[in-house]
């Protein structure tokens, strides 16, 4: 009798699990199905998209050969609409990359003596980054997820994430096109790495994301891929922000340039590369100024194009002729200083906080 039973209730069981299968077994599948359609609905716009940026990388390499073979005086006459013409085409091709690249050779005629060398550079620049996308599938897979984030080609962040102290170098805003971008710089203090984090604010609106120079918080950064990993995605948050005076850990202006030679094998059209600088003093320097190591008397020249924002006063008062930490972004036309830490504030003690020079 036990026998049987057993065997009823085996059965039952059986059947039960039969039907829950049968059951479960079309909604499994529906959403296995509908999985699957996303999927491949996402690599057929990815796949005409690519087809898109194709054809504009093909029609920017005819329009950067017509403008070469016609010369680069042309482009200094009044009127000379290539460059806003071109870039409206690589919009529609859908590289806003390839069109934010064009628009920046459009106002290189009107940046003062030496701008056809300028020009030209860039232009070779532009070339490199058309070859390397007409070349994609040739790429290592660092190198070719360098090349789509230059063209203008969104990605998802790549896990693992980094959870550290970071303190907040810096914090700018500034306007590409209709929108606002603000940078937001950290550094590790564990890790001992240099992340961008970027928010976008929509027309006559700021970003939301605020953080203040100076705050370290605890949290996880995930990096995105290409560029060295250097632009990152804000995580997990696990406790409010604590502002501190201390600066980051500096290094030798030849520190920086090696640095950023070593960014540009990952990156070839990288034109700046994060870096504190440890122990300078701004000073005059012809038409220029540069940055000064007082220990062995090297300098690092400070770019151009911050010569006449009110941030180079500002250093340099701030400085009053001593050494302090400077933390900037240094590339092949010299150093941007973007924030500063003095060793003592005006008539105080202690340490000074950070100043923000842009």
């Amino acid at each position: 009798m036990s026998v049987a039973g057993s065997t009823v209730c085996s059965m039952e069981l059986s059947d039960g699990g039969e039907r829950a299968r049968t059951e479960q077994g079309p909604a499994d599948s529906r959403a296995v199905s509908t999985d699957a359609g996303r999927a491949a609905g996402a690599a057929r716009r990815a796949d005409r998209r690519a087809a898109r940026v194709t054809g504009g990388a093909q029609e920017l390499e005819q329009r950067l050969t017509d403008l070469l073979r016609g010369g680069l005086a042309a482009t200094d006459r009044p009127g000379y609409g290539l460059w806003e013409e071109t870039a409206a085409r690589m919009v529609d091709a859908q590289a806003p990359g390839l069109a934010a690249r064009v628009r920046e050779l459009g106002s290189i005629p009107a940046s003062g003596p030496g701008w056809p060398a300028r020009l030209l550079e860039e232009c070779a620049l532009l070339h490199m980054l058309d070859s390397a996308w007409l070349g994609l599938d040739r790429l290592p897979g660092p190198l070719a997820a360098t090349v789509r984030a230059r063209v203008g080609l969104t990605a998802s962040p790549e896990k693992p994430a980094v959870r550290d102290h970071w303190l907040v170098l810096a914090q700018y805003d500034t306007p590409e096109g209709r929108i606002v971008t603000r940078r937001i710089w950290l550094y590790g203090a564990e890790s001992r790495r240099t992340a961008l984090v970027l928010s976008y604010g929509a027309p006559g609106r700021v970003p939301a994301r605020t953080l203040p120079v100076g705050a370290v918080i605890d949290a996880e950064l995930t990096p995105y891929p290409g560029g060295g990993r250097l632009r990152a995605e804000l995580g997990e948050q696990f406790a409010d922000p604590v502002v501190t005076p201390a600066p980051p850990p500096g290094v030798t202006t030849a520190d920086a340039l090696a640095a950023y030679g070593r960014a540009l094998r990952d990156d070839p059209w990288l034109e700046a590369w994060p870096a504190t600088l440890g122990a300078v003093i701004p000073a005059p320097c012809g038409e220029g100024w540069q940055m000064i190591a007082p220990e062995d008397g090297s300098a690092l020249p400070v770019n151009p194009r911050a010569l006449s924002r009110p941030g180079l006063w500002k250093l340099v008062a701030l400085s009053g002729g001593g050494p302090l930490t400077v933390f900037g972004e240094c590339g092949h036309r010299g150093f941007e200083p973007i924030a500063a830490w003095s060793p003592e504030p005006p008539g105080g003690v202690g340490t000074g906080g950070p100043v923000a020079l842009v």
